[in-house]
């Protein structure tokens, strides 16, 4: 025979045990236990880090900010192709001017030679070629120079990569039997109007899009 009032009691002594559980539980949470993950506060919002080195970019004046990035040497030519677009339906369609208009092509891996100037083309044509592309014959002109020099003067900047730059001044080094690290600072100190060396060109189309440039690949 159940005794009166052993229900109620027991469901007491269930809600203790349970109680008592929640509150290790709560303990164990602020001792460092992963017991959630944890939330950004309600509100906060991402922003991107900011880098001395990449404050260029918002040094170039313009109401619109357009990015080119580029890899090849045809890949180059088309960028100049739509960037000079860009700037010719701004005017006519818009009534705005060259300088409203932000306007970076990046020239990395094999089209980073483009951005360099006429006297190191005639001075290292011929390996910078084989970098380019072999299976082409060597040039000593830069094959975008005349394109290129007409959109410097709308206002255009190169981001030019770094890292591609090394890597050739090894390649002409090689080819020429000079020191690699006098060749990269020759380079470096014969870039083409608007041209800024970039740690790597990848890096800078990253930063570009961070400073609100839209984006992109020319191919």
């Amino acid at each position: 025979m159940v005794k009166k009032g052993s229900s109620s009691s027991g469901r007491r002594r269930f809600l203790t045990q349970v109680g008592a559980g929640m509150t290790v539980l709560g303990a164990a949470s602020a001792a460092g236990a992963p017991a959630a993950t944890a939330q950004a506060p309600a509100g906060t919002r991402w922003q991107p880090a900011r880098h001395n080195q990449d404050d260029w970019l918002d040094q170039i004046v313009g109401q619109h900010r357009f990015i080119f990035d580029t890899t090849t040497s045809q890949g180059f030519g088309s960028a100049l192709q739509f960037a000079n677009n860009y700037y010719l339906a701004n005017n006519s369609g818009y009534g705005l001017q060259n300088s409203d208009l932000a306007v970076v092509i990046v020239a990395r891996h094999t089209s980073t030679p483009f951005a360099y100037s006429d006297a190191i083309w005639s001075k290292y044509g011929v390996p910078i070629s084989n970098f380019v592309d072999r299976t082409k014959e060597p040039s000593n002109t830069n094959a975008h120079g005349r394109q290129l020099e007409g959109l410097l003067k709308r206002g255009a900047h190169l981001a030019v990569c770094q890292m591609a730059t090394t890597a050739i001044a090894g390649s002409i080094a090689r080819a020429v039997g000079g020191s690699a690290d006098e060749i990269s600072k020759e380079i470096a100190s014969n870039l083409v109007a608007n041209a800024h060396l970039v740690q790597a060109g990848i890096v800078a189309v990253n930063r570009a899009q961070e400073r609100g440039y839209s984006f992109v690949v020319a191919v």
